[in-house]
């Protein structure tokens, strides 16, 4: 099965999603935070990296931007619970500006399990 990373600070969400993929049968490594989500992603082969945008320490753009210095092809998936684009026109476009890092997919944090899911089947098929 395939491998996935997940980058977030909110101890919920990694738990969750750790829980969901592992009943589907994928392989998890959750890292806390940017600084060990890097570096879990250099020591490891990842089919999808899933990184928080909002991280005290590092920035998911940070990260993505690291982990794509590293590992070109390693398809990655935004997410965040902080609203932002056109639902929150003061705000920078962090959805694009997320796109432009390279990541496949945006997720809105409380996502749906099959939304999840989905993401990560359609990150992993356009890596195909």
């Amino acid at each position: 099965m395939p491998s996935i990373l997940i980058i977030d600070d909110d101890h919920m969400v990694r738990e969750a999603a750790q829980i969901l993929l592992h009943a589907k049968g994928y392989n998890v490594v959750a890292a806390a935070d940017g600084k060990s989500g890097i570096e879990a992603a250099c020591t490891g082969k990842f089919d999808v990296a899933i990184v928080d945008l909002f991280m005290p320490d590092l920035d998911g753009l940070q990260v993505i931007d690291a982990i794509r210095q590293g590992n070109p092809n390693l398809p990655m998936i935004a997410a965040s619970g902080f609203m932002f684009g056109s639902e929150c026109p003061s705000m920078p476009n962090f959805e694009a500006m997320a796109a432009e890092a390279g990541a496949a997919f945006t997720l809105y944090k409380p996502f749906r399990p099959d939304t999840l899911l989905q993401a990560i089947a359609s990150a992993i098929a356009q890596a195909a």
